[in-house]
């Protein structure tokens, strides 16, 4: 039995025969100079394969179900690549990059989709990077056509196989879901890539980062697939398998019991209460936290809104997102989640301006995280969150709407928003439009800055909401997606636990909420520390609500105190 470890991407566990995928052959693009009375004929083939692509995944589309959810991630990703090949603007690019350089179009249309892509993945952000893959699949597959090149036939891929590759692409994977695959092993593939997130939507067991991988397994070796711990097992022997099927009953059975917690309010075995809010991105995530129970929406990140909105890779560098789609898109997570709080925060975008054009001028940063992202980004741009201000307190008369800012690190930022605030409500009586007067605005504590200076914070703010991530990451300077490094990132370590610890104080002094909204609110073993620590609202992915519920139900409050307080005095 050969063992390997990867990188957990999609929860589960399944048991099948290999299918190694060959590595795809990368297409020779040879740079070649041509002559100016060429350059019609080579950008009319280019249009043309992009007319037979844009029809083959309008084909696909139409084959979809419209009412079945399971489709539902597939359409919007083939409709986003119908949408990058027909968008103008980076076509427009195209067209005068071939042009002026008189390469040939197979060249051009290369080098700029190898461009861009290297732009995204130099952004630091998980969800861009990932997109990075996209733009070189989709025009990978207008280059395919213009140079008659087939590529592997994944429809070959017998039910029930466990598939191991270098990595898929998002059109492969695509029919990958009409079939029944237990198990995805990939060399390469992040965590916010489009493969990760169809094998998630699918229920497919895949773990990532299993270098060489396609090297050391053959097609028909039993191969075990835990997606929860990112171990991979192949040719196991006959008790291994035994323990994984008990495992996969197991899971069955334990996902049904959790059922009994969905109407039920969370509490501890003595009856202390807690809130558990959804951190979501969408509206369609907030119809899954309300369906799961959930008692609200602790964290929506907008900046999943605008990069939706546009649908296109290509167009995030050319458009901005508008008060009007933002209202919409607000008021439909409001309505969702009626009178329920719903905290929405503002643009927590990166400092790679991959959003930019319309409203930000482009710029190069050393050190994006470090740099001009978050509120600094809309401080600096303040028509940006203003225009966001105004779709919020717009959408605000549908729900109970709750502000919040992200990465503060002074009481000047928070003055300075609400200052923009106060501007955006007087225009909107002034134009006799409804809206909440009193919605709450409050703050992400994440920097040791903002925990050091809570107390001063808490005189300015409506709430505190701890993202437990990035104040892990910046108060250890440990960067969270270096592999290098990832031994230290430790979300116990005491000098994190007492900038908690210190925040909730402040908030508690001042008479404000204080909750979690971080990778920790959603963790068994730091959810019983910070519930013994005081948080009684905690903000997670709604799929976990469930199981964080019955985490509360075994403890008692005077528990759970001890157990806080071993960690926070360090014993």
């Amino acid at each position: 039995m050969k063992a390997f470890l990867g990188i957990p991407a999609s929860d589960g566990i399944g048991i099948g025969a290999a299918f190694v995928i060959p590595e795809i052959v990368k297409n020779s693009i040879s740079q070649k100079k041509i002559a100016p009375e060429e350059l019609a004929e080579g950008w009319n083939r280019f249009q043309s394969s992009v007319h037979i692509v844009i029809e083959q995944m309008r084909m696909q589309l139409e084959n979809l179900p419209l009412d079945n959810q399971l489709y539902k991630t597939q359409r919007e990703l083939l409709e986003a690549y119908v949408l990058m090949l027909s968008d103008a603007v980076y076509i427009a690019e195209l067209k005068a990059a071939y042009e002026e350089s008189h390469n040939n179009i197979e060249y051009a249309v290369y080098t700029k989709a190898h461009e861009y892509a290297a732009a995204l993945h130099a952004s630091n952000d998980n969800y861009l990077s990932a997109r990075a893959h996209d733009v070189i699949d989709v025009f990978n597959l207008v280059l395919n056509n213009m140079l008659s090149v087939s590529q592997f036939d994944i429809s070959e891929i017998p039910d029930g196989a466990v598939i191991v590759a270098e990595t898929l692409s998002p059109t492969d994977t695509i029919v990958l879901s009409k079939k029944k695959i237990t198990g995805l092993l990939l060399a390469e593939g992040g965590i916010s890539s489009h493969v990760v997130i169809l094998a998630r939507s699918y229920g497919i067991p895949t773990i990532t980062g299993l270098t060489n991988i396609t090297h050391q397994i053959q097609t028909g070796e039993i191969v075990i697939v835990n997606g929860n711990t990112a171990d991979a097992f192949v040719n196991p022997d006959e008790k291994t398998v035994a323990e994984y099927n008990k495992k996969i009953d197991e899971t069955r059975s334990r996902e049904e019991s959790l059922k009994v917690f969905l109407d039920k309010p969370a509490q501890t075995k003595d009856g202390t209460l807690f809130k558990l809010y959804a951190n979501v991105g969408t509206p369609e995530e907030a119809e899954l936290a309300k369906n799961v129970g959930a008692d609200g929406i602790g964290l929506f990140r907008t900046e999943f809104l605008y990069m939706s909105n546009v649908n296109s890779t290509m167009s995030y560098a050319h458009h901005s997102f508008g008060e009007e789609a933002q209202f919409n898109a607000y008021k439909r997570v409001l309505s969702i989640m009626g009178d329920k709080p719903v905290t929405i925060r503002t643009l927590d975008a990166g400092g790679d301006k991959l959003i930019h054009s319309a409203d930000i001028p482009a710029s190069e940063e050393k050190n994006p995280l470090m740099g001009l992202r978050a509120v600094r980004l809309s401080l600096a741009y303040p028509q940006i969150l203003k225009t966001q201000l105004r779709a919020l307190y717009r959408a605000s008369v549908y729900g109970n709407l709750h502000i919040m800012l992200p990465l503060i690190t002074s009481v000047k930022q928070v003055k300075q928003c609400k200052e923009i605030a106060q501007t955006v409500r007087d225009e909107l009586c002034a134009e006799n439009i409804p809206f909440d007067e009193n919605v709450p605005i409050g703050i992400m504590i994440e920097t040791a800055a903002a925990a050091m200076t809570a107390d001063c914070l808490a005189k300015e703010c409506d709430f505190f909401s701890l993202g437990t991530n990035d104040l892990t990451q910046y108060t250890l300077a440990v960067d969270r997606e270096n592999q290098s490094v990832a031994s230290l990132y430790d979300e116990f370590n005491l000098a994190v636990l007492r900038f908690i610890a210190r925040t909730l104080d402040c908030a508690y002094k001042a008479n404000i909420p204080a909750e979690v909204c971080g990778e920790m609110a959603g963790k068994k073993d730091s959810v019983l520390v910070l519930a013994g620590m005081g948080f009684r609202t905690l903000s997670m992915s709604a799929k976990l609500i469930p199981s964080i519920k019955e985490t509360l139900s075994q403890f008692t409050i005077e528990e759970l105190h001890a157990i806080s307080a071993r960690h926070i005095n360090n014993l």
